[in-house]
C-alpha cells in the first residue's frame, strides 16, 4: 500500500470526506455571529464552510494582515471570502514567515540523542498489517459522547476475534474501509498520519502488540479502534545512515513549535468574532 493511508487521506479514504457510515454532526447555529478576523469576514453571503475551513481561513487572514502591517503586501490587497489567497498574498506570507520564524540548526549531539531514543523508527522495511474502526469527529459533534461510544466498543472488541472486529467495522466505522471489515492492509511508517503511525510503530509495550490495541488512537479525523493482525520487523540502520533525516525532523519540529507560538501571538492580538482559535488546530501545523 502506498501513499498516506491508514487514516491519512489515502486509499482507505478517511481523509477524503466520505465514510461507510454517516458521522454524528450538528448543524451550525444560524443565529451565530458572522466569523470575522479584525472585522474581515471569513465567508461569503449564504456560504456555510465547516469549522476546519473557517480555521484555515482565519489563520490565512491573520498572516495576510500581518504581511500588510510589515509592508510586505500592499494595503490595497483585498481579503478573499472563499479562503483562496492571491499569488501576491501567498508570496508575501512566505516572506513574512521567513522573516519571523527563525529556528536553530540541530547539532550532532541533538541528532544522536534523538536516534538513541527512537532507533526503532529508522528500521528499514518494518511493516504492520492492521485494521481499524473510525469514529469521525465532525463540526458540532459531541466529542465526549463519541469517545465514550468508541471506548465502550473497544472494551468488547479486546476480548473478541478478527471476525467480531470486522463485523463491528462494517457496522460502525465512518471510514470507507469499513466495507472491507476495516482492513488497511500492510502499512509502513510513512503510510499514515503521525498519531496513527506512533500507535503502530512506537516503542512502548502497546506498540509491540498483536491484536486490538488497548487504547483508542486519536487523530484529526477522530477516534480509532485499531487491530494489528501481524508485524514484520525491519532492519536496524546505523546513526550515520539516518543522521541527515534526523536533522530534518528536528528542524521541522522546531519550525512547528515556532510557528505555533507566532500564530498564538497573532490570534491573541486580533479581534476575533464568531470563531475560537488554537494554534494546534491550524492546517499549517498538520
Amino acid at each position: 500500500m502506498s501513499g498516506s493511508t491508514g487514516c491519512g487521506g489515502g486509499s482507505c479514504g478517511c481523509g477524503g470526506g466520505g465514510g461507510a457510515k454517516d458521522a454524528l454532526e450538528l448543524k451550525a447555529d444560524p443565529r451565530a455571529p458572522l466569523p470575522m478576523v479584525n472585522g474581515v469576514p471569513l465567508q461569503g453571503e449564504g456560504e456555510s464552510p465547516d469549522l476546519e475551513q473557517l480555521r484555515q481561513r482565519a489563520y490565512s487572514e491573520l498572516l495576510r494582515q500581518a504581511a500588510q502591517r510589515q509592508g510586505l503586501l500592499a494595503v490595497g490587497d483585498l481579503p478573499s471570502l472563499d479562503g483562496v489567497l492571491s499569488e501576491t498574498a501567498s508570496a508575501a506570507i512566505e516572506a513574512l514567515l521567513e522573516r519571523e520564524i527563525r529556528i536553530p540548526e540541530p547539532d550532532e549531539a541533538a541528532c544522536q540523542r534523538y536516534f538513541d531514543a527512537h532507533a526503532s523508527r529508522f528500521a528499514q522495511g518494518e511493516r504492520v498489517q492492521a485494521s481499524h474502526i473510525l469514529f469521525a469527529v465532525t463540526p458540532g459533534v459531541d466529542v465526549d459522547a463519541l469517545r465514550k461510544r468508541a471506548e465502550g466498543l473497544l472494551v468488547g472488541l479486546r476480548c473478541g476475534d478478527a471476525a467480531a472486529f470486522a463485523a463491528a467495522a462494517t457496522e460502525q466505522s465512518n471510514c470507507p474501509s469499513g466495507a472491507d471489515g476495516g482492513e488497511l492492509g500492510w502499512l509502513a511508517r510513512g503510510d499514515c498520519v503521525p498519531e496513527f503511525s506512533a500507535a503502530l510503530f512506537g516503542q512502548d509495550e502497546a506498540s509491540a502488540h498483536v491484536g486490538v490495541l488497548p487504547r483508542l488512537v486519536s487523530t484529526r479525523f477522530g477516534f480509532h479502534i485499531v487491530r494489528v493482525e501481524a508485524r514484520e520487523p525491519g532492519v536496524a540502520q546505523p546513526f550515520e545512515a539516518v543522521a541527515a533525516a534526523i536533522a530534518q525532523t528536528l528542524r521541522q519540529q522546531a519550525y512547528v513549535t515556532a510557528l505555533r507560538q507566532y500564530l498564538n501571538l497573532l490570534a491573541g492580538e486580533a479581534v476575533l468574532e464568531g470563531i475560537e482559535l488554537e494554534a494546534a488546530d491550524s492546517p499549517l501545523l498538520q
